[in-house]
């Protein structure tokens, strides 16, 4: 009787420090919106400066085990047209709040860790998002289910629902299956981490003109597509980390006919910001490339990037994406495609020499491409220089290129078996039987090979095509011939070549 006695106690002072705590954790988390909510917005300057928006909270209630709030997304300007929302729209998320120290709804998941609270996100039908309740059935779209720790850590279980939206008189659709988004941050979101599951998206477009009938739709279909990342910010402020996207099938249509078909994507990239540079490398990799229903191959992609500096490639960042809003936000800009491309040209002219500052490195090694008669190769590797280490004006040519570039290295090999495979099957979606396919492909690869020995571009070793180039200190050494930076140029790029005999004159 005693024990039991015992064991009831407990029982009630167990009950009795979880309601305090939970009721210290409301008031805690009530008093603290406010912080909560001027992070947010903190954030999102710093991600999306603009986007012109901001966030905000209403309706706070306060219970004992759990409370509810809605967080509010609306136009930073009540007079201006935004991109995402008018003036007087917004887009608000009911907020049910489970306080801690033990918060129900993780309790319901058997995850005993202490929190402050667990957060159950849905959205409210509003004016801006009302066609998605449309789209499924009066539902929100986002199920979302976040824990909030001590630290302020917070981790996101995002659930998409299914979305099907058709037009039959234009033949438009968007679709996906629904998916799965969790996203880990520490409570300042230096370091975050997330990953997401979607299996099937499928977007079909149209294109008309004057209210004509349409003229063709194209249709994109993704299946098994993954992203994950896990980063951080660099002293700098630059995130860095590793991130990786799978894709099993992709399929493009023109017209409901099979135009590409790509089959086991993967790529994968991995920087990191120590001692005041950036490094990193990026690795892709591509199981099946076929273009109406014909096989092309296979390819990877492997390159190395290293010695950047950090603060300025920062500083290349806000510069171009400053300079490209304000070109953006030209009148007419959209209307005159070659002012745009100027002033790409310039805005990039004007900033390249911060990303060359710190003597970067890239390297591919390799780029390939192969199919069942075999593989082709290209390397390069590029040893930049800072511009702004140099001294003096440039007398010449060669000193104009030294200052960007210390060393250049490339080396080209085609397999010329697959190179004839390639082109036959590229014939064959021309509307080329399979004999003529591979007739046409033979003499096309055969020509480029005796084009390339003619003009000395290349030479052919075996069944390859082989090309090669290296530069450094103003000479180039071409296919093995070595020459200054001037006859290469003349003999390649204005088709001359100044150390070439002069041909005799006709008596």
């Amino acid at each position: 009787m005693k024990k039991t006695k015992i064991a009831i106690g407990v029982v009630i002072a167990l009950g009795v420090i979880w309601t305090g705590g939970a009721w210290l954790t409301g008031k805690q988390l009530e008093t603290h919106m406010n912080e909560l909510v001027d992070n947010a917005n903190a954030r999102l300057n710093s991600v999306a400066p603009d986007s012109r928006l901001k966030v905000s909270y209403q309706n706070y209630q306060r219970g004992l085990f759990s409370s509810t709030a809605q967080l509010v997304v609306q136009a930073s300007s009540q007079t201006e047209d935004n991109a995402l929302l008018k003036p007087g729209q917004s887009v608000v998320f009911n907020e049910k709040i489970d306080h801690g120290p033990f918060p129900l709804a993780q309790l319901k998941k058997f995850n005993l860790l202490p929190g402050m609270a667990s957060v159950h996100t849905e959205l409210e039908n509003t004016d801006a998002v009302k066609r998605l309740f449309e789209l499924t059935n009066g539902k929100s779209i986002i199920q979302a289910d976040t824990r909030i720790g001590y630290s302020g850590a917070t981790n996101s279980d995002i659930g998409l629902l299914p979305v099907d939206y058709q037009n039959a008189q234009s033949g438009e659709r968007y679709a996906w299956n629904g998916g799965t988004v969790n996203i880990d941050s520490d409570a300042q979101g230096d370091k975050v981490g997330f990953s997401s599951d979607i299996d099937s998206i499928a977007i079909t477009t149209s294109k008309q003109q004057d209210g004509a009938p349409v003229l063709y739709t194209v249709g994109f279909t993704f299946n098994g597509l993954k992203l994950s990342g896990d980063t951080h910010l660099s002293p700098e402020g630059l995130r860095v980390g590793d991130q990786t996207i799978e894709l099993k099938k992709m399929d493009a249509t023109v017209n409901g006919k099979n135009a590409v078909t790509l089959e086991g994507l993967k790529g994968t990239s991995n920087f990191n910001g120590e001692n005041k540079q950036v490094s990193g490398q990026i690795d892709y990799t591509l199981d099946s490339l076929k273009v109406q229903d014909q096989p092309l191959g296979q390819g990877k992609l492997s390159m190395k990037l290293s010695q950047f500096d950090a603060q300025a490639l920062k500083t290349f960042s806000e510069n171009y994406h400053n300079q490209m809003t304000s070109l953006l936000n030209q009148p007419g800009i959209g209307d005159d495609p070659l002012r745009y491309q100027e002033g790409v040209r310039q805005i990039l002219a004007a900033n390249l020499p911060l990303v060359l500052k710190g003597d970067p490195v890239v390297t591919i090694a390799p780029f390939s491409w192969k199919n069942d008669k075999g593989e082709s190769t290209f390397n390069l590797a590029l040893h930049f220089r800072d511009p702004a280490t140099a001294s003096g004006d440039a007398q010449d040519t060669a000193q104009v290129f030294d200052r960007v570039m210390k060393t250049l290295d490339g080396k080209l090999v085609i397999n010329m078996p697959m190179a004839t495979e390639l082109m036959k099957h590229v014939a064959m979606t021309e509307g080329y039987k399979d004999d003529d396919a591979n007739k046409l492909a033979d003499q096309q690869v055969k020509g480029v090979a005796a084009m390339g020995q003619m003009f000395k571009l290349t030479t052919q070793q075996d069944d390859n095509i082989v090309s090669s180039l290296q530069y450094t200190g103003g000479q180039v050494t071409m296919n093995g011939e070595k020459m200054p930076l001037e006859q290469f140029l003349s003999r390649y790029m204005l088709g001359s070549d100044p150390a070439a005999p002069a041909e005799n004159p006709a008596p």
